[in-house]
């Protein structure tokens, strides 16, 4: 669901909590596959940082539309597949996955940000964008690892080094 004129502003934010819902459990199902401990570690923060976001839009919310209660709709402006966690996929597949579901909401923050009406809100949603962008670029990173070192994930200590630079003759 991509953000449309006919939205109405209560209907971004709940879509973008949703959104955030999503992502803070993927992460967390993620983090069942992971064995690298420094990869856990990045995966706790990302579900961290969605878990922050959800707050942060839940403020908002009410800032705006005050007591007015949250409904969280089925789904947000993810593709279900952007969302759902599959057991069967393989790691990579899966943060892939989560890849496209980063450039999405920078995308959705951007767009959202440059359509609200108070500049608070705006600012909110374009650090939420800026945000989601560093998100991209940490799992782009993570993704070039897995492509490199097909057993990055499944190893609790990555190689101690010895796959990362040649000594000797």
């Amino acid at each position: 669901m991509a953000i449309t004129p006919a939205m109405k502003p209560d209907q971004v934010l709940e879509s973008a909590i949703k959104a955030e819902i999503d992502a803070a459990d993927f992460y967390l199902k993620l983090q069942g596959k992971i064995r690298n401990e420094l990869l856990l570690q990045k995966l706790k923060f990302l579900a961290y940082e969605e878990e922050k976001h959800r707050k942060i839009l839940e403020r908002l919310f009410g800032q705006r539309f005050g007591s007015r209660e949250i409904r969280i709709p089925d789904r947000s402006f993810l593709k279900p597949e952007e969302s759902a966690f599959n057991d069967a996929s393989p790691v990579p597949d899966l943060f892939k996955i989560a890849l496209n579901a980063e450039k999405k909401s920078e995308v959705y923050y951007g767009v959202a940000g440059k359509a609200a009406q108070d500049p608070d809100s705006r600012r909110i949603l374009v650090y939420l964008s800026r945000v989601e962008r560093s998100h991209y670029y940490m799992i782009r990173s993570e993704i070039d690892l897995l492509e490199k070192y097909p057993d990055y994930y499944s190893v609790e200590k990555f190689h101690e080094g010895q796959d990362l630079f040649h000594v000797g003759p």
